[in-house]
């Protein structure tokens, strides 16, 4: 019998890209079903760390399909036929998962600022508290000695300053509790700040993320319509 070592080569080539595709697709299933367990939707920042790795994980599954296609109809088998057209509709199912991620993306970005800036309120407001009990136990306080004791609350460092008239200690010390207040409230709104930065930025890079991956499937789908 004649061989012929080009079409063997070639043969060779294409089963080694197939196999290598289907081992691809396996591993990016496993993967992907990695991600759901456990499920815990409803939850803002999970739902969005979901959106997060599909979309980080995508290009795994896209290459094992464009191993797996390769070379078309050629040198099938009647069973990898009903396989490639279940994996081609599957690719047209994942395209539209990704476009409906999208409203899932935006709305879990505004859930989740105004779960940081509720976090963030409550923090200076028991911060504010803690100040305002100093101030108003300052108002109460007659003695050196209970006067010396609310400046070393507000004053990690504990040291006492060398003032002998407690009027001026109180001033002092109401002096510190407004500069701290000021201090927590500046501090808090550039935490808020870079938080809402930090959310945007990510929130963008996903949803669009999300885009291409649903055009990249979609398109798959498209251009595999030979075996359906």
């Amino acid at each position: 019998m004649k061989e012929f070592p080009g079409f063997d080569f070639e043969w060779r080539s294409t089963a080694l890209f197939r196999i290598v595709g289907y081992g691809i697709l396996t591993l990016a299933a496993i993967d992907y079903l990695n991600i759901f367990i456990p499920a815990n939707f409803t939850n803002p920042a999970w739902e969005f760390q979901m959106l997060a790795q599909l979309v980080d994980k995508s290009p795994v599954p896209l290459i094992g399909l464009v191993f797996v296609f390769y070379g078309k109809d050629e040198l099938r088998k009647d069973l990898e036929e009903y396989i490639l057209k279940f994996l081609s509709w599957s690719t047209l199912v994942v395209g539209i998962g990704y476009v409906l991620l999208l409203p899932l993306g935006i709305n879990n970005t505004l859930r989740l600022n105004a779960f940081n800036n509720a976090q963030i309120n409550n923090q200076v407001n028991q911060q504010i508290t803690q100040l305002q009990q100093i101030s108003d136990r300052l108002n109460q306080a007659t003695s050196q000695t209970e006067i010396n004791n609310l400046f070393a609350a507000l004053n990690r460092q504990g040291k006492t300053p060398d003032i002998r008239n407690p009027e001026e200690l109180k001033n002092r010390i109401q002096t510190e509790v407004t500069t701290a207040q000021t201090n927590i409230r500046n501090q808090s709104e550039l935490n808020r700040k870079n938080l809402r930065i930090g959310l945007i930025k990510n929130s963008i890079k996903w949803n669009f993320g999300a885009i291409i991956c649903a055009v990249l499937f979609i398109y798959v789908w498209r251009i595999t319509d030979w075996i359906r």
